[in-house]
């Protein structure tokens, strides 16, 4: 059987921390900011992490297996 082909559109997305945890970037981050408040965009910055009911999801469309 071939091999699983990652998906490169989560591969965009996420990334696997180091405890297999999906991070990914908030939205709301790349245009139409001049109506946030500066505590709302400082707030949007950097990672987070992704909901556990996705992980699953996500790691097998980054590895091609669900583990």
């Amino acid at each position: 059987m071939p091999k699983m082909k990652t998906h490169k559109g989560t591969k965009k997305r996420f990334r696997l921390s180091g405890s297999g945890k999906a991070k990914h970037r908030q939205s709301g981050t790349s245009h139409l900011q001049s109506r946030m408040s500066s505590k709302r965009k400082r707030n949007l910055r950097g990672t987070t992490v992704a909901d556990k009911t996705l992980n699953k999801m996500i790691t097998r469309a980054l590895n091609g297996n669900g583990y």
